[in-house]
């Protein structure tokens, strides 16, 4: 982190001494032995989502969608964990890994895996392919099509893709055209008349459907029902059977599809630039011209045309995949979107707290927040009640300040939109706009740009840090006093993956923590030298120091023959000095329950070392995202939800915020009814063993239990009526 940073988030402290050697008779716990890879964690993610995909227990459409996630999944992948490697290789850097791996290490364990994990996706989509059929739903490879299907494919290609085709010819009077970042293309091998051959790239157009649909007709399905029958091939199909088109009076030899992911990390010479939106504005736009980090290409590709490719490109044959087609699965979204309401999930509706189901334009929202802290748990929970805090905010008369952080707020927000509504009310709202979202950039610059010109204070975020909190503030006048009211949530301000995203989220008027997020808006605004909170743990400031204070009060319980317990419940953890600290609770008895999504650097069960933690993932409908951090404190639980994974990232570069959960009655729900339901599941579930391999759980003579469909059937949990609501002064 720049010296310039850190001198902004708090006042200089004396440097720490060396860390001192184990002792003797003790394990040294930076052993890399008993860390796992992260990158290799994460592309292990990514086998548990294609299991999904594989499960016929699940909607036959919701298998496709699967498959698409770890397409897309893949893509980033690439374009952020393997380019950043090839960076540090570039730059010389040898610095081992926490698992002892060097970069170059890593980047050959990648390839072998990633290998693996595309024949599985092939295979995969031929079983798919087999059962979609059998509903109707036929992918016809181009050779296959009849007659009067391959007609309605050339009226097809004559009247919508050929004019938004650009044939791009390579030849010493025209350079190799630029292959923009995940873009399908064909790579076509031409003959002129002179029996001349020419190479040419034909991009794939991303703005038609990727799979054209040959022919409607319908067929008896059940007694009383239709089935309506489709059949479709892809996009790059059509094009290649019909190239002579493009390229007449020439003879079109042959064509291949190829792929290409480059690097999407652009380093942002934040220091230098005057205008932060500017330079992420140019960063985005320099993206498309990364250096490649994959050439996928199909498997019958000649190695001559490989050649050129890989010449042109500049990549080595360690960054070139042979590969099946499709070459991107990605795409399968698209087959997802179908109108096939029987092959999905059965939609639900989500249910509004009891505590503001009776808000309404007449009711204050307010004193309901004034009567307790409500809980809301996504997507079982409405996201709506969220919405209508910051709309009602906006339209309040006694309301003079809005508050906002905002990391990925999609397109179509409607928490923009109350934002502006309260400026035109004449509120004062100030929003923080994290440029650098990872692939939300661009919207997030759009509406920077549009709270902006209505008049909100934005603030790009700071140098150095993401701003990942996810907090709203809201400033209400109430007879002679100011009032303030709290959101703070493990999910962001986004209507649409709140729907599909499992995530909590806490409305307070706790003034304790009222004026903790005061301070962090100002921090995050203006100048300060705060270096801590009364309630709140923000990172980079006080959360690493708090974390491991907390989790060694756990150890000291342990240690003098109380019940030590911890359930974490997080997306990644990978920081090797809080893993340091959860091995060492470990081996002082404390029991340790880990629910973690993706990435686990953890290696749980090891003799003497992590024989008490237990580490569980869970996929399924909904993707995990909630943060909750348990701690049994001696039997006074103590429980932090917020923003935070326990990644060094998280912890030492970006702005995270964990709230403490202080109505006791929300303190139960959370631990009584949320985690355990995770913690018992037997469906969704995988448990890691020693050697970083997870494997189902065992349901054999028990009863399965699907967290997430329990957590729909209770949906409202959190949301009863209190018996002994906090005192608070009125206003």
């Amino acid at each position: 982190m720049p010296k310039s940073v850190k001198a902004v988030l708090a006042p200089p402290k004396p440097a720490k001494p060396p860390a001192a050697e184990p002792a003797p008779g003790e394990p040294d716990l930076k052993d890399p032995s008993l860390y796992l890879n992260r990158e290799l964690s994460l592309l292990a993610f990514q086998h548990r989502v294609l299991e999904e995909a594989l499960d016929k227990r699940n909607p036959l459409l919701e298998r496709v969608k699967f498959l698409a996630i770890v397409g897309s999944n893949l893509d980033e992948f690439f374009m952020v964990r393997v380019a950043g490697l090839e960076a540090q290789i570039e730059a010389g850097a040898i610095e081992p890994s926490p698992d002892g791996r060097t970069p170059r290490a890593q980047l050959i364990g990648i390839r072998r895996e990633v290998k693996k994990l595309l024949n599985e996706v092939h295979r995969c989509m031929e079983s798919l392919t087999a059962e979609l059929g059998e509903h109707g739903i036929l992918i016809h490879s181009y050779a296959d099509l009849l007659d009067n299907q391959r007609k309605r494919a050339a009226q097809y290609f004559d009247e919508t893709i050929f004019p938004v085709l650009t044939p791009l010819a390579f030849d010493p009077g025209r350079p190799f055209p630029h292959i923009s970042n995940l873009s399908l293309n064909l790579a076509v091998l031409i003959r002129d008349n002179n029996r001349h051959e020419h190479f040419a790239r034909v991009k794939v157009p991303d703005s038609l459907p990727p799979l054209v649909t040959v022919n409607r007709q319908m067929k008896a399905g059940a007694k009383r029902a239709r089935v309506r029958r489709v059949d479709l091939v892809w996009l790059e199909e059509v094009i290649a059977a019909n190239l002579s088109k493009l390229f007449p009076g020439m003879e079109v030899v042959e064509s291949y599809p190829f792929h290409v992911t480059r690097d999407a990390e652009v380093a942002i010479k934040e220091l230098e630039a005057e205008d932060l939106l500017e330079t992420i504005e140019e960063g985005v736009r320099q993206r498309r011209f990364q250096h490649v980090v994959r050439l996928s290409v199909t498997q019958d590709m000649p190695s001559s045309m490989l050649t050129i490719l890989m010449n042109n490109l500049e990549v080595t044959q360690s960054e070139v995949y042979r590969t099946q087609r499709p070459l991107s699965m990605k795409r399968l979204f698209s087959l997802y979107n179908m109108e096939r309401p029987e092959l999905k999930d059965a939609p639900f509706v989500p249910a509004i707290p009891k505590d503001l189901a009776e808000t309404s334009e007449d009711h204050d929202m307010f004193a309901a927040i004034r009567g307790r802290d409500i809980f809301v748990h996504h997507p079982f929970d409405s996201f709506q009640p969220v919405i209508e805090f910051l709309h009602k905010a906006a339209r309040d008369p006694a309301v003079l300040a809005i508050k906002i952080c905002l990391y990925r707020v999609g397109r179509n927000s409607p928490v923009v939109e109350a934002l502006l509504e309260a400026v035109e009310e004449d509120k004062q709202v100030a929003a923080l706009v994290e440029l650098k979202a990872r692939f939300d950039e661009e919207s997030n610059i759009e509406w920077a740009k549009a709270l902006e010109r209505a008049g909100v204070h934005v603030v790009y975020g700071l140098i150095g840090l993401k701003i990942h909190s996810k907090v709203a503030l809201v400033v209400r006048r109430e007879n002679d006093r100011i009032a303030r009211y709290v959101h703070i949530s493990t999910g962001n301000y986004n209507a649409v993956t709140a729907h599909t995203y499992t995530d909590m989220g806490i409305f307070t008027c706790d003034e304790d923590i009222a004026d903790d997020v005061s301070d962090l808006f100002n921090y995050l605004t203006g100048y300060s030298y705060k270096a801590d909170y009364q309630k709140l743990l923000v990172a980079p400031v006080n959360l690493r120091a708090r974390m491991e204070a907390l989790i060694e009060r756990e150890i000291r319980h342990a240690k003098t023959g109380k019940k030590g317990h911890l359930i974490f419940k997080m997306n990644s953890l990978s920081d090797p000095k809080l893993i340091r600290m959860l091995y060492k609770a470990s081996r002082a008895g404390v029991k340790i329950q880990l629910l973690v999504r993706g990435i686990c650097s953890l290696r749980p069960g090891l003799p003497g070392i992590s024989d008490n933690i237990e580490v569980v993932s869970i996929v399924g409908r909904f993707l995990e995202h909630s943060r909750v951090f348990c701690f049994h404190n001696g039997g006074s639980e103590e429980v932090y939800i917020g923003s935070a994974d326990l990644m060094s990232r998280n912890v030492d570069t970006r702005v995270e915020v964990l709230v403490p959960v202080k109505d006791p009655d929300i303190i139960r729900t959370i631990c009584d009814q949320v985690l355990p339901v995770y913690l018992a599941d037997n469906v969704k579930a995988r448990q890691m063993n020693s050697n970083g391999v997870y494997v189902r759980r065992k349901t054999t003579g028990k009863h399965p239990v699907n967290s997430q469909e329990v957590l729909l059937d209770r949906r409202g949990i959190g949301t009863r009526k209190v018996k002994h609501a906090r005192s608070r002064t009125q206003p």
